[in-house]
């Protein structure tokens, strides 16, 4: 039954007997199934046939459905809403940050260049990794010093003199299915928006702007009070995989049956789908893994805290234990001299 409300919508939506047979009769997608756990086949499976909805925080589903190169219009309205701004993308650029090559936590991640200039990146974090401030500040900052350097050589090959007023603003923007414990500590909050602001209204622009999404806290306020918005609508697109709320975000904006039409198309590719289902659940052991690293090193970091603070607390203990010894000490040498003079008088009387 739960299938059937995905295929009232998306009739090429198969059974799980039509899945299985096709994938037993190439041995290479049935080689590639069988290294599934049993977890991760019942997640293809549900999927592929409807049963929940696709999962479109994936990388490769996310880029099938919201390129840019190729479906522009729907990324540009998805970070005008965001953005709270009118967004036209002019380019897609390459991630050559080295930091986002080396950081196997991101499972997506987008650049691009809009209209009036302004960068544009777009990540999304199925981990909620630690230090998350210092994390996007850091990639915000190697996006700006991209931006210098392509500006600066931009402008010398036009014999152009380069000024400052030429770099534009940086938008940092996170979706994190799993949010970090900053995030859930705000649990009545799905969109942080930040920039830096100086305490006097000094009107000084700073260039680097962040947007937080934790999606996580969004499908809990979703269930609880609906859709209430397009960008709520979105956001349901990318995160919920129920068909109960696949079905209500159709009836309530029919425009995204047709972003839904284009996943379960690519499921009719069994060689395509397989592929990108591997493709995702590689990224995600190796995010995993790094961040069972990093939660390690965060116990660790915390237990040092932990025992140099026991230790100072010792070490005061230890002092204040000193302090009356000596205090003992000088209180039964007065007690010894009193007792030696009440003896003298005592001899003298």
């Amino acid at each position: 039954m739960i299938g059937q409300i995905l295929q009232k919508y998306f009739p090429m939506i198969r059974t799980e007997q039509e899945v299985l047979t096709e994938v037993s009769q190439k041995p290479a997608l049935d080689m590639l199934y069988k290294s599934w756990n049993s977890e991760q086949q019942r997640e293809f499976l549900d999927f592929c046939t409807g049963v929940k909805g696709c999962k479109l925080l994936y990388d490769p589903f996310f880029k099938q459905v919201m390129n840019p190169d190729i479906h522009p219009e729907r990324l540009e309205k998805f970070l005008s809403l965001l953005l709270k701004k009118h967004v036209k993308i002019l380019q897609v650029l390459p991630n050559e940050s080295r930091m986002a090559a080396e950081d196997t936590l991101l499972a997506m991640d987008i650049v691009v260049k809009l209209e009036d200039g302004s960068i544009a990146n777009v990540e999304m974090q199925k981990i909620g990794y630690a230090f998350p401030g210092q994390r996007s500040s850091c990639y915000s900052a190697d996006l700006l010093l991209r931006q210098y350097q392509r500006v600066k050589t931009d402008k010398q090959s036009r014999q152009i003199k380069f000024s400052y007023r030429y770099i534009k603003d940086v938008y940092t923007i996170i979706l994190f299915e799993n949010s970090p414990i900053e995030c859930k500590a705000i649990p009545d909050k799905y969109i942080h928006r930040g920039k830096t602001l100086f305490d006097t209204g000094l009107a000084v622009h700073m260039p680097q702007e962040y947007v937080y999404v934790p999606l996580d806290i969004f499908r809990e306020i979703l269930h609880n009070k609906g859709i209430r918005s397009e960008l709520d609508a979105w956001l349901t697109f990318l995160c919920e995989d129920a068909p109960e709320m696949i079905e209500l975000l159709i009836r309530k904006f029919p425009r995204f049956r047709e972003l839904y039409n284009e996943v379960y198309k690519l499921c009719e590719n069994m060689e395509d789908i397989m592929g990108c289902f591997s493709e995702a659940l590689h990224e995600m052991d190796r995010n995993t893994v790094q961040y069972m690293i990093e939660e390690q090193q965060a116990q660790i970091e915390e237990q040092k805290g932990q025992l140099e603070e026991q230790k100072g607390k010792l070490k005061e203990q230890q002092s204040q234990l000193e302090e009356m010894f000596a205090q003992k000490r000088k209180d039964e040498a007065k007690i010894a001299e009193l007792e030696r003079k009440l003896a003298a008088m005592a001899d003298h009387s």
